[in-house]
């Protein structure tokens, strides 16, 4: 029987991190929305809501984990109950040979216009490939997401059936202290306002598909047509889009603003 919580805390600290009392009701949110999954997915989702990694940049899901059970102790929270069967953690992708390297393809970018965003159905063929696409040959592999989502297949007409890239807009983390100071918000502004933000969570361009200037071309296609398309499944049009690189690994070029993305 889960006991009854004290009032909410102004403020949380565990493992060196403080939370706030709002960063707590979104623990609590999140493990209600998301009970079909297990607990150790939410905390993979709650490590990336609210920006808890280490400085390797790998997620603190052990460590969020922890403390959402500590949380449910004190009866703060609801947790899923352990599953019995299968493997714990985050789902696995089958591998086929959908997904295996192509031969490769070469070009300027307007010799695959034009290019179509097609946007990913949940339980449809594309939804499957998409998924081992990501899994396969994006670095951060596939996830299930949480929160509002929007998964998107590139093609060129020329090319007829074949996948050029994968990309996913989704809800954005709970702070970014760089987003925030951009904005200029305070902590009731971001609760209001964070749902008009959207996050690019996955950017893949198939590693076979060798097209100079292509990743800016597609970022600019989909940069017009996500606001109507979110729109149309979640009610809200977009303020912002943002985006995050990992500068270890990529410069970011393709995310220079232009004229065409403004």
């Amino acid at each position: 029987m889960i006991k009854q919580p004290e009032p909410v805390p102004s403020s949380r600290t565990f493992c060196g991190r403080t939370f706030s009392a709002d960063e707590i009701h979104l623990m609590r949110r999140i493990a209600a929305d998301c009970s079909a999954l297990g607990t150790t997915e939410i905390a993979r989702t709650l490590c990336e809501l609210l920006d808890w990694k280490r400085p390797t940049g790998r997620l603190k899901n052990h460590e969020c984990r922890q403390l959402l059970e500590r949380l449910a102790d004190e009866g703060w929270l609801r947790l899923p109950p352990l599953r019995k069967v299968g493997p714990r953690g985050p789902r696995r992708v089958a591998w086929t040979p959908a997904s295996n390297p192509h031969p490769k393809i070469t070009g300027l970018p307007s010799d695959f216009e034009p290019l179509t965003l097609t946007l990913v159905e949940a339980r449809s063929r594309d939804s499957t490939l998409w998924n081992e696409l990501v899994d396969r040959h994006h670095y951060l592999g596939y996830r299930v997401p949480v929160g509002a989502q929007l998964r998107y297949c590139v093609r060129s007409e020329r090319l007829g059936e074949a996948i050029l890239a994968c990309l996913q807009w989704s809800s954005p983390a709970w702070k970014i202290a760089a987003r925030d100071r951009w904005i200029g918000w305070n902590d009731q502004q971001r609760k209001r306002y964070l749902q008009c933000i959207v996050n690019q969570s996955r950017f893949l361009i198939l590693p076979w598909v060798h097209v100079p200037g292509l990743a800016s071309k597609i970022l600019a296609h989909s940069v017009r047509q996500l606001p109507g398309d979110f729109e149309r499944q979640y009610g809200r049009r977009p303020l912002l889009l943002e985006t995050l690189v990992d500068a270890s690994r990529f410069s970011g070029t393709c995310y220079v603003p232009s004229s065409v993305m403004c």
